[in-house]
């Protein structure tokens, strides 16, 4: 009886022991590679070949950030944005609490996504709406997971 009950708590200790917090495959850092707009009746792209933007993903936060590729010695081209806040999923709700951003007439909005995360690809598609800037737009964009 002994070594049943001995046998039992070293199967326990060890199904204890193999237990993972299951990974969100949204965490990590992420490069934009497309992006496009919806407004109205009309689709067009929005990537800009002459930046990198990248969002970075935690248990709880997100930030993103977007500069030109020439150090903004062209004034008439230079690009930063940056912003980011806490972030809920629920299956393949995505949910922005966008908290800080250096527009921040787009500060205290909260922008819903569907995601989709094949491989390296995260694809987030989503309205973007803030009323007080005249802005609802459906956006699509795709990004790849940094190494």
């Amino acid at each position: 009886m002994k070594k049943i009950i001995s046998i039992l708590i070293l199967i326990l200790a060890i199904s204890a022991c193999t237990s993972e917090k299951k990974q969100n495959p949204i965490e990590g850092t992420w490069r934009l590679v497309a992006a496009e707009t919806t407004e109205k009746d009309s689709t067009f792209s929005t990537f800009n070949s002459k930046t990198k933007m990248i969002k970075i993903i935690n248990d709880s936060h997100f930030a993103f950030f977007n500069h030109d590729l020439n150090n903004g010695k062209d004034s008439t081209a230079a690009v930063f944005f940056g912003g980011g806040g806490k972030y809920t999923l629920k299956d393949s709700i995505y949910t922005e609490n966008l908290e800080y951003f250096n527009n921040r007439q787009w500060e205290n909005n909260k922008f819903e996504f569907t995601v989709k995360v094949k491989n390296d690809t995260l694809i987030q598609k989503g309205i973007e709406k803030v009323e007080k800037l005249g802005i609802n737009r459906i956006i699509t964009e795709k990004y790849i997971r940094e190494k």
